[in-house]
């Protein structure tokens, strides 16, 4: 694109301003503006030929989708036990009974992380060791687009909340609940004893 030039009537209001001015560097000569700005120059872009542009077939057309994340089931399988690997399996056969039971179903993240915190700190408090947080196992809604959104907001936000504090310091371990107890919609949490 290249500047139109000015016209006479243009440079002639220039200078009546640049003479009124006081200049900021005297020992600088003015400078009028020039009258016509260097052309840019186009560089010609590589010609492809038509015949090389082949339509996809309909069959050779995938979709690919992208999880940037882990998926929550491999990082909860892989964690490491860090309470008594007994009681953790009689805890993931649904062997173990819940002494207290959290409802998350309906409630929105800003709802939710307050109550969760709660029931937490004063199940701790109160001297339980096992707890049931269901959060439902969620609607999938991912619509195809380029960022994959995943399925129940609060089964995957829940794990997050429990392993930073001031949650941290009361559970020793999390896992999906027994399909008795809920299955993938539901998590055990297994507090530490107060001293």
């Amino acid at each position: 694109m290249s500047r139109r030039k000015l016209t006479h009537e243009e440079l002639n209001l220039w200078r009546r301003i640049t003479d009124q001015t006081e200049r900021l560097r005297p020992e600088d000569k003015p400078v009028d503006p020039p009258l016509e700005m260097p052309k840019p120059q186009i560089v010609p872009s590589p010609q492809v030929p038509l015949t090389s542009l082949k339509r996809p077939s309909r069959r050779s057309v995938t979709t690919i989708s992208f999880d940037l994340s882990d998926h929550l089931e491999h990082q909860l399988a892989t964690a490491p036990v860090r309470m008594d690997h007994k009681a953790f399996k009689k805890m993931k056969r649904g062997k173990l009974r819940p002494e207290a039971r959290m409802d998350l179903h309906g409630m929105t993240l800003d709802r939710a992380h307050p109550a969760l915190m709660r029931f937490i700190l004063t199940s701790s408090a109160s001297g339980k060791r096992l707890v049931l947080v269901i959060t439902g196992k969620g609607r999938d809604r991912d619509d195809g687009g380029p960022i994959p959104t995943p399925r129940g907001i609060l089964r995957h936000q829940v794990p997050q909340w429990l392993t930073t504090p001031p949650l941290n310091t009361h559970v020793i371990q999390f896992t999906p609940a027994h399909l008795s107890h809920g299955g993938d919609g539901a998590y055990y949490v297994y507090l530490r004893r107060q001293r």
